[in-house]
């Protein structure tokens, strides 16, 4: 979708993976984990997963609202009720981790938005600018 350098978006001949980019996340991971305390990681490991765990749920939501007719592979029961309280107890749990680790989201979430909207806007596919201009 372009929305990361080329070099990120192989994928593996074999095993039909990212294999790039999962040796890359595994080692910046794996260095970061050395030097930086356990509960450190596992907080941030724990805000991040709940985060978008409720962005799902709250997508889940709004696509059965929007889009009910369109074809999907698996069925939610109960929605809204289930992405609700999926929602719900997300936000709860995140609520019971430290405020640093809060303030760690942010700062990380800041800089993925920087990242974002200086590189990923710009070369997305997905946003018709490059389909406009001939380069997709």
């Amino acid at each position: 979708d372009g929305l990361l350098p080329a070099v990120f978006a192989r994928v593996h001949p074999k095993f039909q993976t990212p294999h790039v980019t999962t040796i890359a996340t595994g080692l910046v991971v794996a260095c970061i984990s050395g030097f930086v305390p356990r509960g450190t990681v596992a907080e941030m490991a724990n805000i991040g997963t709940l985060f978008a765990f409720a962005v799902v749920c709250a997508g889940v939501w709004r696509l059965r609202h929007t889009d009910p007719h369109a074809h999907r592979s698996f069925r939610t029961p109960w929605v809204p009720v289930i992405p609700i309280l999926g929602i719900l107890f997300s936000l709860g749990l995140m609520a019971a981790l430290p405020g640093i680790t809060w303030v760690r989201f942010f700062v990380w979430l800041a800089i993925g938005c920087v990242v974002y909207f200086s590189y990923g806007a710009k070369h997305s596919h997905l946003t018709g600018t490059h389909r406009a201009a001939g380069k997709r």
